[in-house]
């Protein structure tokens, strides 16, 4: 099955590749190998889910925004390749805007991690790192990048 039957399948639909907001690209081909600038769980109309993760959003409420962030970054690494079905996640960093005292940061990636292996199957499978951050751009709730491969 093609990664494009299983969003369907998952009823998902991909959303336009954001435009940048500063002076970089949506993405950085060099090879095989595609870097992904960060992106936030941008919704229909523009905006993102603001606060704090642990104190304004719970856990559950951030994992959705990190499944919104995979979507975007599955659009891009699409525009990138040509084809869901032509790459392979490498790396993912994933950023949370987390109370001082908060620690599940992992749990909240995994609403990336797990969007990219139920699309890309063993082709999302990745290597990650999950961090708290004391504030993110616009005080969105995460903010991830990541490095794929194309396959020929």
């Amino acid at each position: 099955m093609s990664a494009e039957d299983r969003l369907q399948e998952l009823g998902l639909t991909l959303p336009e590749v954001p435009s940048p907001v500063a002076t970089y690209v949506s993405f950085k081909r060099v090879g095989d190998i595609v870097y992904l600038s960060g992106q936030g769980p941008k919704r229909a109309d523009g905006t993102y889910p603001t606060g704090k993760v642990g104190t304004d959003v719970t856990i559950e409420e951030a994992y959705g925004h990190a499944r919104q962030t995979g979507l975007g970054l599955l659009a891009a690494m699409k525009k990138a390749a040509g084809s869901l079905d032509k790459v392979e996640v490498v790396k993912l960093l994933g950023m949370v805007n987390g109370a001082p005292d908060f620690a599940d940061q992992p749990k909240v990636i995994n609403g990336c991690s797990d969007l990219f292996v139920a699309v890309l199957g063993e082709n999302g499978r990745h290597a990650r790192s999950a961090v708290g951050m004391g504030s993110l751009p616009n005080n969105m709730t995460v903010e991830i990048e990541a490095i794929v491969r194309v396959l020929p």
